[in-house]
This record gives C-alpha cells, structure tokens and sequence, in this order.
C-alpha cells in the first residue's frame, strides 16, 4: 500500500481549463452546477449566478452540467437532454458568460463531439477503468477529469492517470467522491487526497463534496443523499489541501430531476464558498511555510 511517506512530494501539476487553473498549490477552484441539464433557461439561470458569485470571491469556476444521467438507480428515472440538444447549450455558456464548462461522457463516441462544446471532459466514477473510453476523452486534447471509482483504492488511481498521460494528454485532474462502506453508504477517506496527488506524480486532485454525501439507491427506486453533510466534508478537503471543489446545486434541489438529496441549495452557495475559500487560504499559507515557498 503506497502511502505519503513513501518519496518526497512530487512537484504539483498545473492544469488549465479555459482560464481557471488548477493546482493543489493553487488558490482553490471551483467546478459547481445542476446535476442534470434541465433546459437552456435553467442551465444560463444557475450558470450566471455562480459566475456572479464566483467573480465576486475571485474564485475559478467551471460550470458543470450532465446531458445523460447514464447511471441511474432505476429506469424510469429521468435521464435528461441527450448529447445533441446539450451541445448548442454548453456552446452558449462558454460564449455568452465566457465559463469553462465540464459535462460527463459515457461511451468513447462521445468524446469527439463532446470535445467541441466543453472544455472539460469527465469521466464518471463507475467508468474510470474503462481504458477505450480514457483513451478517446485523452485523444481530444480536453482536459480530462475522472472520478475515482468508489470501489478503489487512492493508490489505484495512478494506473487511471496513466491511461490519459500515457495516450499523450498531461491535462488530468482526479476527483475523490467517497468510497463504498457498506450498502447504501459512501465514506470519504481524506487520506486519499493527498495520496492521489503523490502517486499520479502531482496531478490536481478535486474533491466532490455532494457525490460524498450520496447514498446510492438509499430511497429504493432513487438515490437519497445528506445535503446537511457537504459542508463539514468540503471544509475538512480543503483543510487537507486541494486543487478544487466540485459541488452541484439547484435553485431548488427538492424539485430536482437528479441527485436533490445531496444537491446544495443556489442560495447557500456565497457563504459556504467564502468559508471554503477562508480554509483554502489558510492550507495553503501553511504549506508554503512548511515548504519555505
């Protein structure tokens, strides 16, 4: 079992999307939206309050929307617009608010589409081991960003890294969302967070604050979640030191198609980024201490 100790800290990555850079020595990031995209109304609503919000922290944002909820607990759930009738929307977000937008791929022939309307290609966690669908989103040139699976280990996730930088992409961040602990239950190790980033050689490592408070198929026929929860567990990944925070939210997350248990409330987003972004700050003076940056 690899650990922290193992090798010095290797230098940490750099990786840019649009104009936000990522990077676990970095001033913190943001990747924040609507679970599902809804419509284009919906999705330039949210997106043009969090860049509000964002501008006035100082904060990177990348928007976050999902055209195809590909996974979901039953098959009558919904599963949202489909690639061709996201695409012109997430091209209007990047043109008209100037937002780098990121959205899920499922299947290696969506990358090259996807690839022409967003900056930022993710991949889900139960995927992050499928090399043909790696190896297409690293082909793009995008940056790639993957889930890691909640049946892996942190350590693993530098053999997922080295699919993408291996195939010629260095533009990788890796996103911790909890790990499996019983049924129905997720648990966020915070460990993981730094091993990610000594194991892959220093890549960005984001932490997802609402996909932790998850509890899969928790409501039967749906996932539930504990929004209660995405505080207390953004703040402790922060206070460990990340590269960003990927938190979705909904003007009204009870009424959400997708993922309201553990969504954030649109509302609550300015003061819980201002606290996170409070920690951020604080984690990071002490590393340059510790380090003599």
């Amino acid at each position: 079992m690899p650990t922290q100790s193992s090798s010095a800290a290797p230098a940490p990555v750099t990786v840019t999307a649009g104009a936000v850079r990522f990077g676990n020595h970095l001033p913190l990031s943001l990747i924040a939206g609507p679970c599902a995209l809804e419509s284009r109304d919906h999705a330039l609503e949210v997106a043009g309050a969090l860049k509000a919000m964002a501008a006035a922290l100082g904060i990177g944002l990348v928007f976050k929307s999902s055209f195809d909820k590909a996974n979901r607990t039953s098959a009558g759930s919904s599963r949202g617009l489909g690639l061709a009738q996201a695409l012109p929307i997430f091209a209007e977000i990047r043109e008209s608010l100037g937002l780098p937008v990121v959205t899920d791929v499922h299947a290696a022939e969506h990358c090259a589409a996807a690839a022409e309307a967003v900056d930022v290609l993710q991949i889900p966690a139960f995927l992050c081991r499928q090399t043909d669908l790696l190896l297409a989103a690293a082909a793009t040139g995008r940056v790639v960003n993957v889930k890691k699976g909640q049946f892996l280990a942190p350590w693993d996730m530098a053999h997922v890294a080295a699919k993408v930088t291996g195939a010629g992409n260095p533009n990788v961040l890796l996103t911790e969302r909890g790990a499996s602990f019983g049924y129905n239950t997720l648990v966020s190790d915070m460990r993981a967070l730094p091993i990610m980033a000594q194991v892959s050689g220093g890549l960005p490592v984001v932490f997802d604050a609402t996909h932790s408070v998850q509890q899969p198929g928790g409501q039967g026929a749906t996932s539930g979640g504990q929004r209660e929860f995405v505080p207390v567990l953004a703040r402790a990944a922060v206070a460990v030191g990340v590269a960003g925070v990927f938190i979705e939210t909904h003007p009204d997350p009870d009424r959400a198609p997708s993922d309201g248990p553990n969504m954030v409330p649109l509302r609550q987003m300015p003061a819980l980024l201002a606290e996170l972004q409070a920690f951020d700050r604080l984690a990071k003076a002490r590393h340059a201490e510790g380090t003599g940056g």
